[in-house]
């Protein structure tokens, strides 16, 4: 069995460090010690023109030839970064004869320690070591831990580390000071420093210190944009919040892709909102948000595509705000963005499209109020939300207003999932197309110019079902059945 390495962050502030190397390895080392603030020595006939640089300023001391012992003298660690093994090895040689801690860059065998991958937030650092086994998969664990903690973790550190002598004073008991830690990392400090707010942070830390249960006991609300599907366009804060939550409010329209990267202990509560079944009113989704936090639970409100988008999310924020309940809101990808990108749309285009509207037509009061007129004008693009029930009436109000009946459109159901399924055609014929498909919720239709240019730069899922593979496919049935 392999022997564990010992784990050790080392202080090298102005202490001598050597680094025997001149090239592109040795100076991505020697950028890392300098960040340290160690003091640099770089042995080495010739150094790259960065590091030349760099001693050229003063920031590092250049030892000018080939290796020798000497160079070790009065050195806290050394590191070895040339591709000539046997200076390596003269290199650790000496410094074991010296008791110095040497590394080889890319040899473990070689080494007495290994330089780990690390994530740093601030004063806070997390390493990842192999050993030197393995070191792609470290910068791998690295890359993807990477996206799990917020940058507000430093300014999170450097608060605790401000008052740490009152928290130890406060509170000697050390049980009883985990617990308090348990508690204020789930309250409002953290969530303070991420929305860049540091004084207020400082008082919630100092509130709680005070013991004010009242202020503990409140939780928060993130309205959370789910985007449209597609699990792999959350935002990094979405997927944060999602792991973070004791509950969740979804929409019935949230894939079980994104449900499925949330905390496995958040209790999940559908909300319904799915056109012509909310089984919740927004009052009683209000009524949720509130009691879950006010029980001091940290709540995700979890909504398809993006909040503020025709996601009531401003109504949610009112209610939130005249109860005193803290909140943020994290954008998502809304449903026209997404399903034009995936069906290869785009929404603007320099030869077809200088503007674009977003329109919500989910009940005939909302049509009623539309401006038509202005819906009707050509070079722009229409992307209408939640329209698929009221289809014959938004294209009997286009070609009345004036839109052309050859204006191109593509009705994108299920946009950005596995099943995403794209029909196009023109407007005349838009109500028949939607009818014959047997288009259903959710389903974003898009009118314009750009539309037509699904059938050429599509790239996600299945072709686009055009009139023309219609036709083609009716007259092969048509034959097999004369055969």
């Amino acid at each position: 069995m392999t022997t564990p390495l010992f784990p050790l962050f080392a202080d090298l502030q102005n202490r001598a460090v050597l680094v025997v190397g001149g090239g592109a390895v040795a100076a991505r080392k020697i950028a890392a010690l300098l960040a340290a603030g160690a003091r640099v020595r770089v042995g080495a006939p010739r150094l790259e023109p960065g590091l030349q640089a760099l001693a050229e300023a003063g920031a590092i001391e250049h030892l000018r030839g080939e290796f020798i012992p000497a160079w070790l003298d009065d050195v806290w660690l050394a590191v070895a970064a040339t591709d000539d093994r046997e200076v390596n090895r003269a290199v650790v040689a000496a410094g074991s004869a010296r008791r110095l801690l040497v590394n080889v860059v890319d040899d473990a065998e070689l080494s007495s320690f290994q330089l780990p991958s690390v994530i740093e937030r601030g004063a806070l650092q997390i390493a990842i070591s192999t050993r030197g086994a393995a070191p792609m998969l470290a910068r791998h664990l690295r890359e993807t831990l990477e996206a799990q903690f917020d940058e507000s973790l430093g300014a999170l550190t450097a608060l605790l580390g401000k008052h740490r002598r009152r928290i130890r004073a406060g509170l000697p008991d050390l049980v009883a000071r985990r617990r308090w830690f348990e508690r204020l990392l789930a309250g409002a400090v953290p969530r303070l420093l991420r929305q860049r707010q540091p004084l207020k942070a400082e008082r919630a830390l100092l509130t709680a210190l005070r013991g004010n249960r009242e202020a503990r006991s409140v939780g928060s609300v993130a309205l959370v944009g789910a985007g449209p599907g597609d699990a792999g366009l959350l935002t990094l804060r979405a997927l944060r919040l999602l792991n973070e939550a004791d509950v969740i409010l979804h929409d019935r329209l949230v894939s079980a892709e994104v449900l499925a990267l949330a905390r496995r202990d958040a209790e999940r509560i559908e909300v319904g909102k799915q056109a012509g079944n909310h089984h919740i009113t927004q009052d009683g989704i209000h009524a949720l948000m509130l009691e879950h936090a006010q029980a001091g639970r940290r709540v995700v409100r979890l909504k398809g595509g993006d909040p503020f988008v025709f996601g009531r999310g401003g109504e949610e924020l009112e209610v939130l705000r005249a109860h005193g309940i803290a909140y943020e809101v994290v954008p998502g990808i809304t449903a026209a963005l997404a399903c034009a990108a995936y069906a290869g749309i785009p929404l603007t285009h320099r030869e077809h499209a200088q503007s674009l509207r977003l329109v919500t037509a989910h009940c005939r009061d909302s049509e009623d109020r539309l401006d038509w007129t202005g819906l009707a004008a050509d070079r722009q693009t229409l992307a209408i939300y939640m329209g698929v029930a009221g289809l014959p009436h938004l294209q009997a109000q286009l070609l009345a207003h004036g839109r052309s009946a050859t204006t191109p459109f593509a009705l994108i159901e299920n946009g950005s999932r596995p099943e995403q399924r794209v029909i196009t055609g023109t407007l005349a014929e838009l109500s028949e197309r939607a009818r014959t498909h047997d288009v259903v919720s959710p389903a974003l239709l898009i009118v314009g110019e750009v539309a037509a240019l699904a059938e050429s730069l599509h790239w996600f899922g299945a072709a686009p079902v055009t009139a023309t593979v219609a036709s083609e496919a009716t007259l092969s049935a048509a034959l097999r059945t004369a055969a």
